[in-house]
């Protein structure tokens, strides 16, 4: 099992060819347990007002590169602290 920085390293590095597991992972410890869990998808909620929502998809054990992508900006938006809730 990887270890949560050493995917975010990975992540940032190349966000093609993630597990979708692993970037579970990282939503989990970002935002919390999954709003909505179907089989491909998972749903996670994020801190701040507007569409307030992380959706990735399981495509073949991968996540698909442009959600890990939204993934990396909803972290950069959470180091910087804009648009949380206060």
């Amino acid at each position: 099992m990887a270890k949560i920085d050493d995917i975010l390293e990975q992540i940032q590095r190349n966000p093609k060819n993630i597990k979708f597991d692993d970037l579970c992972k990282i939503c989990k410890k970002l935002f919390g347990k999954p709003r909505i869990s179907a089989s491909s998808h998972c749903i996670y909620r994020t801190p701040w007002r507007g569409d307030p929502r992380i959706n990735i998809q399981n495509h073949k054990g991968k996540a698909r590169a442009y959600q890990v992508k939204q993934v990396l900006l909803a972290l950069e938006k959470l180091e910087v602290g804009h648009g949380a809730k206060k």
